[in-house]
């Protein structure tokens, strides 16, 4: 009799450390690594869609700095509670501006080929048209892909190195969009 129960009791044990194991290693990849979020609204359409599930990678931005043209997860001013997903489109020290529907930075065109080309960005409350921003050193400036159903830096000013929470990296629902986030080079 001893030895069945002796069994079983080494049978939870090893149930429980498994456990504990999985628990421990979810806990390390979300509050370190991964973290899933679920892109809410169209203002990333068509690149993404309303209700998509990604996993946004909290590694990379502790050894490297945000790249113009990443796409974001941040905590949304003004509450900071929030948090929205969208594109980087200016970086710290950079010069932004609105200038006939088309984006300019340090005075130059930005050629967005993630962009359906009948696409317009319209200035906002922030950034209005042909008035420049220069960002501060901690600022970056970020906006929807789509654009006129977006609230974004044109409305509620550039975001803080900080408050930025990870680089959208592997879309996982729905299956048919199932694949790492495109990375846009400049």
């Amino acid at each position: 009799m001893t030895s069945v129960f002796g069994h079983f009791g080494t049978f939870l044990l090893d149930i429980l450390q498994t456990v504990v194991l999985a628990i421990a290693i979810f806990l390390i990849a979300y509050l370190f690594l991964f973290q899933p979020h679920q892109v809410q609204g169209h203002s990333m359409d068509p690149n993404f869609d309303d209700g998509e599930y990604l996993l946004t990678d909290k590694l990379s931005y502790r050894f490297g700095e945000p790249k113009r043209g990443d796409v974001i997860v941040f905590s949304a001013p003004p509450t900071r509670r929030d948090d929205y997903i969208k594109r980087i489109i200016a970086l710290p020290g950079e010069a932004i501006s609105i200038s006939n529907n088309e984006i300019y930075i340090n005075q130059k065109l930005l050629d967005e080929k993630y962009l359906p080309q009948d696409f317009v960005t319209r200035p906002g409350a922030y950034l209005g048209a042909d008035n420049p921003y220069t960002l501060k050193n901690d600022e970056y400036f970020v906006l929807g892909d789509n654009r006129d159903h977006s609230s974004d830096s044109r409305s509620f000013g550039p975001i803080r190195r900080k408050d930025i929470v990870g680089r959208a990296w592997f879309v996982y629902w729905p299956a048919t969009n199932l694949g790492l986030v495109p990375q846009t080079s400049y």
